[in-house]
């Protein structure tokens, strides 16, 4: 069976078969033996043993290792999971919070926030007159302020980005 391991945010490619693994494109005989009784797993590969012991995180192919001693934040799916996982995260698109656009044309009454302010969901960024009326408009996630596109004064279209949030 043929994994992609991330490890400390690089990708390795590992192919296990009976007695062997294959580590991005490297075969060298491997054993896995349990410690009966324990948790730990004694894994050798070529002339090393290693002592691991493996914990299941959350998420799916989400572990934590330790392994002589060190602790290692792991993530294993077989190539299938991992290319769908690749694929979804894509369609997805940026995560984190939205920049904040106007909703409708409108004259822009305050601005209540600077580059490098810290806002939480819900929390009210600008205040934009239209159809004479004011509305404020507020922050669809936590976030920092990265740039604030408008001031007081400014006439505005649908769509115009008003805030940067990252």
């Amino acid at each position: 069976m043929k994994y992609i391991v991330d490890v400390r945010g690089k990708r390795i490619a590992v192919e296990l078969t009976p007695g062997s693994a294959t580590v991005d494109g490297r075969a060298q005989p491997a054993i896995l033996h349990a410690v009966e009784g324990t948790p730990v797993r004694l894994v050798t590969i070529g002339d090393e043993v290693h002592r691991v012991v493996v914990r299941r995180r959350g998420a799916r192919g989400a572990y934590q290792l330790w392994i002589d001693g060190f602790t290692y934040e792991v993530e294993a799916l077989d190539e299938r999971t991992r290319t769908i996982r690749d694929l979804t995260a894509k369609a997805a698109g940026p995560s984190g919070p939205a920049s904040l656009v106007a909703p409708m044309p409108g004259l822009i009454v305050r601005v209540r926030v600077k580059p490098g302010d810290v806002v939480a969901a819900g929390d009210g960024l600008v205040a934009m007159e239209a159809m004479k009326m004011e509305n404020e408009l507020k922050s669809s996630g936590a976030g920092i302020v990265r740039a604030v596109k408008v001031a007081p004064g400014d006439k505005v279209e649908r769509g115009t980005v008003l805030i940067e949030l990252e």
